[in-house]
């Protein structure tokens, strides 16, 4: 751009040099604010001599800015759509650049990105989508894995407070919602099962049924479920966040691996929390069964217990806990993936926590 001109008002000066042609002389001052001349006389120009050949001439130019670069890319497509071939040469260096940029950025039709992909467009675009994810998540498993050989071995590189961090967070205070919510299935499959029992005469045996669907399946899964919705999106919210933060960025700069710094705790944590999780869980869902069978099937509360230490079995309680170690390890790493995998966006952070609450009980279910 020109400086040190004095100020002179823009001018425009149409001029037909030859036959088939028309030059734009150009002069004075064009600058945005400046009352330039408007790019319809040059348009009806165009549309009544219908020119083979449009020209700049830019030799009395003083000063320009974008001013000059929006008249020139007007008058540039009214005349390629008018058939006519356009001659830069007399523009200043700088708008013949930014023209350039302007016409590579147009050429991105926006109609042709919205135009919908044909079905066998959508079938390879679906497959390669889940090859992708395939891939990721086997990269993830092997990351996971050799976290936890490190861990092993004693070599496992994270800050032990936030070990304990993570504990306090996925056990204590989880304890409040794994009670309520299993207490009351303990309560649900005890009315359900003395509906049923009445018809026999056969009341007593609601204390086998609550205390092997507890101990067996439903504490380990409930307790599950609960975690996968509460700590598994909690997981998924954090690593989220750090990543449009720039947080996981940093901690790769500076050598170390996220899955080992950031997942192995979190997995960590709600795996070893899941145990104790599950026998909570069991004794209130016992309980929950108990209200029933003692206050409203009026069952002796020491004919009850012991109807229900017959019924489950050691085998029973420990099967339970191995469920549960499993399914919290399954909880704990689809949270910490579904967060180290998102966009860099607050909508993909809220669409990691949620994806990562559907993959825990998906995950649960299936284990």
């Amino acid at each position: 751009m020109k400086s040190g001109a004095s100020a002179s008002p823009p001018w425009l000066r149409l001029t037909h040099p030859a036959a088939g042609a028309l030059l734009l002389e150009l002069g004075g001052t064009w600058r945005v604010g400046e009352a330039t001349p408007p790019a319809t006389a040059v348009e009806r120009e165009i549309d009544a001599g219908r020119p083979e050949h449009v020209r700049f001439d830019t030799r009395e130019l003083l000063a320009w800015n974008s001013a000059l670069v929006s008249f020139a890319a007007r008058v540039s497509t009214v005349a390629r759509a008018a058939g006519a071939s356009v001659e830069r040469g007399g523009l200043p260096a700088g708008v013949q650049r930014l023209l350039v940029l302007i016409e590579a950025t147009a050429a991105r039709s926006p109609s042709a990105a919205r135009r919908p992909p044909s079905a066998l467009a959508r079938i390879g675009l679906g497959a390669l989508a889940r090859r992708d994810a395939a891939n990721s998540v086997l990269t993830a498993t092997g990351e996971l894995t050799v976290a936890l050989g490190k861990l092993v071995l004693g070599r496992a590189k994270f800050r032990r407070s936030d070990l304990w961090l993570q504990i306090q967070s996925a056990g204590p205070r989880a304890l409040g919602i794994v009670g309520l919510v299993n207490g009351l299935v303990g309560l649900i499959i005890a009315f359900i099962g003395a509906v049923q029992l009445q018809s026999f005469g056969a009341t007593l045996y609601v204390a086998n049924l609550t205390g092997v669907a507890m101990v067996r399946e439903l504490g380990a899964v409930m307790t599950a479920l609960i975690v996968a919705g509460r700590t598994g999106a909690a997981f998924a919210a954090e690593l989220g966040t750090m990543r449009v933060t720039q947080e996981i960025d940093a901690v790769t700069t500076l050598g170390l691996s996220p899955v080992e710094f950031l997942v192995l705790p979190r997995v960590l944590a709600v795996t070893l929390m899941m145990p104790l999780l599950c026998v909570y869980a069991d004794l209130l869902g016992v309980l929950g069964g108990a209200v029933v069978g003692v206050g409203v099937l009026h069952i002796p509360v020491g004919l009850f217990f012991d109807q229900l230490a017959h019924a489950v079995a050691l085998k029973d309680l420990v099967g339970g806990i191995v469920k549960a170690t499993t399914y919290g390890f399954l909880v704990g790493a689809a949270g910490c993936f579904m967060g180290l995998h998102a966009g860099r966006s607050a909508a993909a952070v809220g669409k990691a926590a949620t994806s990562a609450v559907v993959a825990g009980i998906v995950l649960t279910i299936m284990a």
